[in-house]
């Protein structure tokens, strides 16, 4: 059992554990960097360790320095959240080697599906639709000029280790694939320190539907419906919803079973996600893997009303799934806005910086996940997501109107955000129909450019 668990993490996401973990009565640590000091996650935890400068790498990314702060503290796990090293095979590893659980699946399974190539040809193997695309790694860019003439442009261009869109690069003709083929694996090789890329048909206008699942180390897969994560600016979630509104359910009963049958097909024994790619004929195809918990796990929470946290470290501790398929149960509709530091008129710039004054909003069926507050300065040295304001309710046209009514009540001072952005999304036509797809967002910010709305 854990009696004391390290969060190799930061922001609304270290503190989300740290709840769970004090339902659980599991004692946490926190790791900071010296620009996190005064972060909420350090006060909220039972212990707290400083583990370097405020650069990730020097902190967050410093898995050394990590390690020997569950050591030092007598810890029994250590959980990665999303992001970071989250889905680091290595420090899994090691983190197994210092006699701690690794909260999350098994190192060989990360390395499995953390590679998007080999992810490929295991669902290959498996029977689970992907696009089409390249069978290897792209070495030059003149194996890159051949797979796009037999797949056929328009193609994308993607990390092998990638995720969050990093690495990725649409090339619409023949002559952008040497400039695109060059930016992708230079970006690659910064985010993620491997530059290896491949290709893939690009779809255009898909949705994209990711499957929430956990698997124990039984033997036993569940599904936990899907989300709807079509709203997307760059490669980068906007807003996401559950379920998916406009997916039959035939399709949906055919997407869920393949979704766990890619589960057991990798020996998958954690809490993840399995993300699709949805065309217009409701064909879908497999796109990645994520074996981690994911930033949107709250609207699954909310229409199934379980602790994915939670369940999460009972897997890991070696339990038995605690609920049967059947007793997972669809309880109307759940929708998130992700709140950035960021301003929406000077192209998204981030935007550090101290909060004067904030107001969350309240409710029933309201829930904010968040670890700014009154007086808190943002450092410049990560991710702008500044919080996630979760409504609920039995329809989605009720979960969008509850969704008006918090961002009116939301405010944020002494920084700029992207609440307005996020509000005048919820009155488009196309949105509220939820038959938009990944391009949408970039159509609607273009028409705010151009009614002057943002200048």
């Amino acid at each position: 059992m854990i009696k004391r668990m390290l969060i190799a993490n930061r922001g609304e996401i270290a503190v989300r554990i740290i709840r769970t973990c004090k339902l659980m009565k599991i004692e946490t640590v926190a790791v900071y960097s010296t620009a996190d000091k005064e972060a909420l996650h350090v006060q909220l935890a039972d212990y707290a360790v400083c583990i370097g400068k405020g650069s990730a790498k020097d902190s967050y990314l410093h898995m050394q320095n990590i390690l020997s702060a569950a050591c030092m503290t007598g810890c029994d796990a250590i959980h990665p959240g999303f992001g970071f090293l989250s889905e680091n095979a290595q420090f899994a590893r090691l983190v197994m080697q210092c006699g701690l659980l690794f909260v999350g699946p098994s190192p060989d399974v990360i390395d499995r599906m953390g590679d998007k190539n080999h992810a490929r040809q295991s669902m290959i193997e498996a029977g689970v639709p992907v696009i089409p695309g390249s069978k290897d790694i792209l070495h030059t860019v003149d194996d890159a000029y051949r797979q796009a003439d037999v797949i056929g442009y328009p193609v994308l261009i993607k990390a092998a280790s990638g995720g969050g869109g990093r690495g990725m690069r649409r090339v619409n003709t023949k002559d952008e694939l040497k400039a695109a083929y060059e930016s992708a694996k230079a970006e690659a090789k910064a985010c993620f320190h491997h530059d290896a890329v491949y290709m893939e048909k690009l779809l255009l206008q898909p949705k994209h539907i990711e499957v929430q699942l956990a698997a124990d180390q039984h033997g036993n897969v569940i599904h936990l419906f899907e989300r709807d994560c079509s709203a997307q600016r760059r490669n980068q979630k906007v807003l996401e919803e559950a379920p998916c509104h406009s997916l039959s359910q035939t399709t949906r009963q055919r997407l869920l079973h393949d979704a766990k049958k890619a589960c057991f097909a990798v020996g998958y024994d954690s809490v993840g996600t399995i993300e699709f790619l949805l065309d217009g004929q409701e064909n879908y195809y497999f796109m990645e893997m994520n074996t981690r918990i994911q930033v949107e796990h709250t609207i699954t929470e909310e229409i199934t009303g379980i602790d994915l946290i939670r369940l999460q470290i009972q897997i890991a501790q070696g339990h038995t799934l605690p609920y049967t398929q059947e007793q997972i149960q669809l309880h109307g509709y759940a929708m998130e806005c992700r709140i950035n530091a960021e301003d929406i008129r000077k192209d998204f710039a981030p935007c550090a910086g101290k909060i004067s004054f904030i107001n969350f909003p309240l409710g029933q069926h309201v829930r904010i996940e968040s670890a700014v507050y009154n007086g808190y300065t943002i450092p410049p040295f990560y991710d702008s997501m500044i919080a996630k304001i979760i409504v609920s309710g039995p329809t989605r046209l009720e979960c969008i109107r509850r969704m008006r009514i918090a961002l009116e009540e939301l405010l944020i001072e002494g920084i700029e955000t992207n609440i307005e952005l996020q509000y005048l999304l919820l009155y488009h036509p196309t949105f509220i129909s939820g038959r938009y797809d990944t391009g949408f967002m970039e159509t609607f910010i273009k028409e705010l450019k151009e009614d002057g709305t943002i200048i």
